[in-house]
């Protein structure tokens, strides 16, 4: 029944985004293989060459092969088989991805936690997952302090964030901190060592003829009340982003490095930021903990190829002075992606890389988690603000009025929602939540619906991210857009940062409070105060003027480095 109206709705895709493709590129067909097995591709042709590098200690993909499989065989020495769920709470080093490619060899399913997740987010992840093993970095152990009792955990390995470090390092970081870390649950926890020192023989690993919607990863959603969502990810929707990423990264090839700072627990970091580039032949330098104030020595020492990171992290660029002269004429792409970024922090970013000697101009990206962080792409087609580009090879995206089904035309904004083989399978025992996000409309396609806001343009197709849906404010009955209000506050000479959120008022429902951050060579003063209250008032309809102006030093982010709106909601 659906079949012409599919069609249809494939024609309608083309049209707008066909160009920009050939033919193989949207007719390929997603790869029946493993996480492990696209890694392996590459690997097993390059043996020599570099896949990761952590504080200076390179690993060659002969060396990450002989290490996975020795991961691998610990695994099945502890029972686990295929399906079983195995927790990994670990930043970006060596051995969470030794952990993340030996659980999909053996065909169990990796389950992501930040490390810096409350004991209640730990506790409830691992009874929602039922996960019977778990890896943690030593300085979480303390987030374990809570009844195992009341969970399924079998066996936990603890890891020193040392472990991979060049020797000299090791011990320095021992003496630092390593050694003040206490281990709750003793009688649990196991070595790193200890567990490669497990032998079992190796068994043949039974595989699935199609392993595409086989799950193979879940990542949390953000949630700071101990509640989140596991999204479900499969084999197929990490092989379909692989495809996606070669598809896009015109120009870049074996040999050059990625900065990994994005985290391995998050959609972004593992899919794009580090699992495509290593499975492509570009290196990886692991980042397990980033500072922003040293992002330019960080570039500097490892002139990478290769940037992505959300705008919070490139604002903090802009405002780094701590290497003279600093070149980033290496860089083929930097990518923002997590949040949305600003016309005028558009701006200024493109200002520093021009400054310092970069080709290439800050682009785009957006995508959800559910949706493995990747489905619009702006690498250097349009640097109109606002503008996210065109959705990858086999992605379609529609734009329907929020809260329904009907799509709108062109240049009308609703709710940006995803077709896409990238697309999760579902959120973990959450019915009713996969079925709000996933829904078959009458076209006979599943979509996405993301909650965000954005249209396409109707004469060049581009896609444009205007905000959350739920960020929208209803101020007396009128539609009131945060992100407008930011890009005017921002353009002001004195801010270098803006977040606009919606707080209770007794008769008007809902008004804006403007958080606001200014320049470190402007002084925070009454006269200052109303220059800005002014340029708001000259440049914005009267119903969407601040209600409120907050001038702080800082602006609350989240552990992924976004703003945390609900915070700053909360303090009212």
């Amino acid at each position: 029944m659906f079949i012409f109206s599919k069609i249809k709705r494939r024609l309608k895709s083309y049209t707008r985004w066909g160009k920009f493709y050939t033919w193989q590129e949207r007719h390929t067909k997603v790869q029946n293989k493993t996480i492990y097995e696209i890694f392996n591709d590459y690997a097993i042709r390059h043996l020599d060459d570099n896949a990761i590098e952590y504080f200076g200690k390179h690993f060659t993909y002969r060396k990450m092969l002989e290490l996975i499989q020795n991961t691998a065989d610990s695994l099945m020495s502890l029972g686990i088989k295929r399906y079983d769920i195995v927790t990994i709470i670990m930043p970006n080093t060596p051995e969470a991805l030794l952990i993340f490619y030996a659980v999909s060899k053996v065909g169990a399913v990796s389950n992501f936690i930040h490390p810096l997740s409350s004991s209640i987010e730990i506790n409830n992840c691992l009874k929602n997952t039922q996960s019977k093993y778990v890896f943690v970095i030593d300085a979480s152990y303390d987030k374990l302090d809570f009844d195992l009792n009341n969970t399924n955990v079998e066996n936990i390995i603890g890891i020193s964030a040392g472990s991979s470090m060049p020797f000299y390092m090791r011990f320095a970081y021992y003496l630092k901190a390593g050694h003040k870390y206490k281990k709750p649950h003793k009688e649990k926890i196991m070595s790193w060592r200890k567990f490669l020192l497990l032998k079992s023989e190796r068994v043949n690993i039974i595989k699935d003829k199609d392993v595409r919607d086989n799950p193979a990863v879940i990542l949390q959603s953000g949630g700071t009340t101990g509640v989140s969502k596991g999204i479900v990810l499969s084999n197929g929707n990490f092989a379909s982003m692989f495809f996606q990423a070669k598809t896009f990264w015109k120009g870049v090839v074996p040999g050059d490095k990625i900065l990994s700072i994005m985290p391995v627990f998050h959609g972004f970091g593992l899919a794009l930021s580090i699992h495509c580039p290593i499975s492509m032949g570009v290196e990886s330098i692991l980042v397990p903990q980033f500072s922003a104030k040293t992002f330019d020595k960080l570039l500097n020492k490892h002139k990478p190829n290769l940037v992505f990171g959300v705008p919070t992290l490139f604002e903090a660029l802009t405002q780094s002075n701590n290497v003279k002269n600093l070149d980033l004429s290496c860089l083929k792409y930097i990518v923002s992606g997590g949040d949305s970024l600003s016309s005028s922090l558009q701006q200024k970013i493109n200002n520093y890389l021009k400054e310092h000697g970069a080709s290439c101009k800050v682009s785009q990206g957006y995508g959800m988690t559910e949706c493995l962080a990747g489905a619009v792409v702006n690498l250097g087609i349009n640097d109109k603000p606002g503008c996210i580009g065109i959705p990858g090879p086999q992605i379609d995206i529609k734009i329907c009025e929020p809260y329904s089904q009907k799509e709108v035309r062109d240049g009308v904004e609703g709710e940006i929602c995803i077709s896409s083989p990238t697309v999760m399978l579902g959120y973990l025992n959450n019915e009713e939540e996969t079925n709000n996000a996933l829904q078959i409309h009458s076209d006979g396609f599943t979509w996405l619906h993301t909650g965000d806001l954005g249209y396409i343009d109707p004469k060049d197709r581009m896609i444009y991210y205007t905000q959350r849906l739920k960020r929208m404010i209803i101020s007396s009955g009128y539609n009131v857009y945060p992100s407008q209000i930011e890009e005017v506050i921002e353009s002001h000479e004195a801010v270098l940062s803006c977040t606009v959120v919606g707080i209770p008022h007794p008769y008007k429902v809902e008004v804006a409070k403007a958080c606001i951050v200014l320049k470190n060579n402007y002084l925070d003063t009454p006269l200052l105060r109303a220059s800005i209250r002014k340029h708001c008032e000259k440049n914005l309809a009267k119903y969407e003027w601040p209600y409120k102006y907050d001038f702080r030093k800082s602006l609350p982010k989240t552990k992924l480095g976004k703003i945390d709106f609900k915070k700053l909601q909360e303090e009212e």
